[in-house]
């Protein structure tokens, strides 16, 4: 009997202290898809940043004219890719129903959409070569370039999840 009651009092102390030790919070709460993809986008952003400063070289005078134009720039030219990205898609589940007028005017789409992104591209070498020098323009190009072949090479070589 007392064996018995030890066992009893030792299987309660056990899961009383299992309950609180498995209620508490296991570190900070799982963020959602959404709020992760934000902060990749940032990280991603802050990386290209600093990319970008160390290879231009800029001064802080050029920095600070530099960066609010690149900026709108980057933001228009995603809007445009959006925009494309979201036309693509449809037209991809659309494939086999479409008439070959709808698909005329999915290419057309496409094409003018791509024309809007050249268009902001000449516009904003334009205003790129009002606050840099036209070598830094052209580092610029050749940076954002490199940029993507080093992002590209850290996802490729990041380990599947």
């Amino acid at each position: 009997m007392k064996t018995f009651k030890i066992k009893t009092v030792l299987l309660l102390a056990f899961i009383s202290l299992s309950g609180i030790t498995f209620s508490q919070p296991m570190g900070p709460p799982p963020k959602g898809k959404q709020a992760q993809r934000q902060e990749k986008k940032e990280n991603i952003e802050a990386m290209k940043v600093a990319f970008i400063t160390s290879k231009l070289d800029l001064t802080p005078e050029e920095a600070q004219k530099f960066w609010p134009v690149y900026n709108q720039f980057t933001e228009k030219m995603h809007e445009l890719r959006k925009k494309r990205r979201q036309d693509e898609r449809e037209a991809k589940q659309n494939f086999e129903e479409m008439t070959d007028k709808e698909a005329e005017q999915a290419i057309d789409n496409d094409l003018a959409v791509r024309q809007k992104e050249l268009d902001l591209q000449k516009e904003y070498n334009t205003k790129f070569k009002t606050v840099l020098p036209l070598k830094k323009v052209a580092k610029l190009y050749h940076a954002e370039e490199q940029f993507k072949m080093v992002l590209l090479k850290k996802l490729k070589d990041k380990p599947e999840r």
